[in-house]
């Protein structure tokens, strides 16, 4: 599927379509959230929607994987929340036809404390993305490893939050931080938020403990945790340096097949009915 889409050229978003805007988020670094959001991404612009990609991570990850130089980057999310430019001018084409992103560029690490003294601090991003991003069918926001105020923007411009989680000892007593955030929020600036899933990351069928983090997790959670589990793969770990998503560098590979069926569990959520 992905090598027949690969040379099909990009074209730009049709208007009036309704995107289901998706924040990636999870306070805890390294439990393969921007690995997420890029194959996710992918996987789902690989089955014919638009996808946008907004990386609000200063680390600019999400960028470099889908091959954006910082050289190229001369605008993005830092200008896109502080009104400096409108969304057609901040996003870039990728690699893979149907999918954008608005990257994230040097200025981005001071924002935190740029937006401090702003008015509606907590709704820049919101109010930069509405109605700029209709004709998008996703929407998905790659959040930086804190609960900071780019995650609250994040958080507060989304539909839903999608959760990353590595299976490791630590992981339920993060998540249990990330849900009080997230209800917070909720009461207080968007009542609307939804729990989009938990994906268990980096997992490791030899690992008792793994399975163990999983049981506990499906215990707590329920439906909320997605059936696709992503495994630990060598493949997926190689593709960012190449700049590309796992699912481009190898779609053979255990791990872009499991991002493959997470973006068909997904869509089948939303939509009740499987991609193809």
């Amino acid at each position: 599927m992905l090598e027949q889409i690969t040379d099909q050229p990009i074209e730009e978003p049709a208007a009036e379509t309704a995107p289901r805007l998706v924040a990636v988020a999870n306070q805890k670094g390294g439990v393969g959230k921007t690995t997420t959001a890029i194959n996710l991404a992918t996987g789902v612009a690989a089955v014919g929607k638009r996808v946008l990609i907004v990386d609000l991570d200063p680390q600019g990850n999400a960028s470099t994987g889908l091959g954006i130089s910082r050289a190229e980057r001369e605008l993005g999310s830092y200008e896109l929340l502080m009104g400096f430019a409108p969304l057609s001018q901040a996003m870039m084409s990728a690699a893979v036809p149907g999918l954008f992103i608005v990257p994230s560029t040097a200025d981005l690490a001071g924002a935190e404390i740029e937006l401090i003294d702003l008015e509606r601090r907590s709704f820049r991003l919101r109010d930069a993305l509405q109605p700029a991003v209709q004709g998008f069918d996703y929407v998905f926001i790659d959040c930086p490893p804190s609960l900071g105020l780019l995650t609250i923007n994040a958080l507060v411009a989304a539909d839903s939050v999608m959760v990353p989680l590595q299976c490791e000892f630590f992981a339920l007593e993060g998540l249990s931080m990330l849900m009080g955030t997230i209800e917070r929020l909720r009461q207080l600036y968007n009542p609307g938020l939804e729990i989009e899933g938990i994906v268990l990351t980096m997992f490791d069928r030899r690992n008792n403990l793994a399975g163990q983090v999983a049981a506990d997790v499906r215990g707590h959670l329920g439906d909320k945790v997605y059936e696709t589990v992503i495994p630990r793969n060598v493949r997926i770990s190689e593709a960012p340096s190449h700049g590309i998503p796992a699912l481009l560098y190898d779609h053979r590979c255990a791990g872009s097949m499991a991002y493959m069926r997470l973006a068909s569990e997904m869509l089948k959520r939303d939509t009740g009915v499987m991609a193809p």
